[in-house]
């Protein structure tokens, strides 16, 4: 009988532990208010080609184009799914051809910096970047990331809801 309800206790005693500590379980080193990858940033050599390959050959909408105070397009964001998309600029002496950076989603870009630097993580200072877009640029160990915040009336966000209408 002792027996029984050593295991009996051993038993409710590790389940009250499993409880007590499910949310560590469940969200692990998460970081919390990440949706995933919004954006790739590409850096092309041949940007006009690279564009209509894109846009033409695969059929990805244009969403949104940035021009420098010169009127030249700096980069180009095209829409491959619902909520993914292609940010392809012009490569240069500063910015190789190739992926430049991966952007994730955020929704709440302030608390998302903090829990990074909480971690040790250093984040830039968000900065507006369009109309209801704010982006912050995180350095991993060989990569970079781009947090981006994205309001309803963004482009972004609009290109999302409008996804097969």
């Amino acid at each position: 009988m002792r027996s029984v309800i050593g295991v009996i206790a051993g038993l409710l005693t590790g389940v009250v532990l499993t409880l007590a500590l499910a949310p560590t379980y469940a969200q692990g080193t998460r970081l919390t208010g990440v949706r995933g990858v919004n954006h790739v940033g590409l850096s092309v050599d041949n940007f006009d080609e690279s564009l209509a390959f894109y846009t033409q050959k695969m059929g990805f909408p244009e969403v949104e184009r940035f021009k420098n105070d010169q009127g030249q397009t700096t980069l180009v964001f095209v829409q491959a799914g619902p909520s993914t998309f292609l940010e392809i600029a012009p490569s240069n002496a500063n910015r190789p051809a190739g992926l430049t950076h991966l952007g994730l989603q955020v929704d709440n870009m302030d608390g998302v910096i903090a829990a990074l630097k909480e971690r040790g993580v250093t984040a830039t200072a968000p900065r507006s970047v369009g109309t209801e877009w704010t982006v912050s640029s995180v350095t991993g160990p060989g990569s970079r990331l781009e947090l981006t915040g994205l309001g309803p009336q963004s482009p972004l966000e609009k290109a999302t809801a409008a996804w097969g209408k």
